[in-house]
């Protein structure tokens, strides 16, 4: 005999899954049907469990369906993605920046925009582009606590993860957030049996405040392949400020490069979109030219 739980998947490592229920964590295998439905179980999961009936025993029965899903690293169903950019050291880098917000977007996944180091210098720019963008922009300052109450604000009730290059910020943004994280991160890690070095597995914790983060060395190498591959017809839609223009080309098939009568090039020249946002846009296209449609096949 056994009894079906629902919860969420909070870490996987070796083929075990760790799912949080309201009776508590059970390590789980997964049942092999979803082998043949090329299925992965995934942090971040919503999933139903079978516990045997002395609790010994459980087994991920069934995987509701997913909002979305990031590739790199592996978890789904998030509802915001971090933006972490700092003002120096090292400089923000606007294709990087971009990359992982058109991947937000492309996921229906809202990107909020932290700048940090910014009492090391000025972050103006990059917040004049991404408010002009019509994004939410968070300057930090660790020294005074100017910032956080709102990046906090922006994770309550959420599902949520941090993304940005090595060096950023990130881990000082997490446990300026919540001081007791980095606790929690060690003592569960010790719990599952595993250093908190040793994997690259993506992990989630609860916030005190509500909602969920999701924390992993993984995080540095968030790259572009966070979710299916953006084909070039698709990508004007992840760079939202496009979108009272797109449809008021000249030409229908416009791809908003350098066209005559292009929409997106007028408001361009008339300073309604950044200049880096579109040389980005530019240069995501081309690359898309490339992909193949089993390239972009989503789970």
């Amino acid at each position: 005999m056994s009894r079906k739980i629902s919860g969420i998947i909070v870490k996987g490592i070796g083929g075990f899954y760790y799912v949080e229920t309201a009776d508590g964590i059970f390590e789980c295998k997964a049942r092999g049907l979803f082998r043949l439905q090329e299925l992965v179980p995934t942090v971040g999961d919503r999933c139903v469990i079978s516990v045997s009936e002395d609790g010994g025993s459980a087994v991920i029965d069934s995987i509701e369906p997913r909002r979305n899903i990031f590739v790199r690293p592996a978890v789904a169903n998030l509802d915001k993605l971090f933006v972490v950019v700092a003002a120096v050291d090292p400089a923000p880098n606007m294709l990087v920046i971009d990359r992982v917000v058109a991947a937000a977007e492309y996921a229906d996944v809202e990107p909020v925009i932290v700048l940090t180091k910014t009492d090391l210098a000025p972050c103006e720019q990059v917040r004049e582009v991404y408010e002009k963008a019509g994004m939410k922009v968070i300057a930090v300052n660790y020294e005074t606590g100017d910032g956080l109450d709102r990046v906090r604000a922006e994770l309550t009730d959420c599902f949520s993860a941090f993304a940005g290059n090595s060096g950023v910020g990130k881990s000082t943004l997490l446990n300026a957030v919540d001081p007791t994280l980095s606790q929690k991160t060690a003592g569960i890690s010790r719990k599952l049996g595993r250093g908190r070095h040793t994997t690259r597995e993506v992990e989630l914790f609860r916030l005190p405040f509500g909602g969920m983060i999701a924390d992993t060395p993984g995080f540095s190498s968030f790259d572009g392949e966070l979710g299916a591959v953006i084909e070039k017809d698709q990508l004007q839609y992840c760079f939202r400020e496009f979108g009272e223009h797109i449809g008021q080309c000249r030409f229908v098939s416009c791809a908003h490069l350098c066209e005559k009568g292009c929409s997106v090039i007028a408001a361009l020249k008339a300073g309604k979109i950044a200049k880096s946002r579109h040389e980005s846009y530019v240069t995501m296209y081309e690359e898309a030219k490339n992909v193949k449609p089993w390239e972009n096949k989503k789970k």
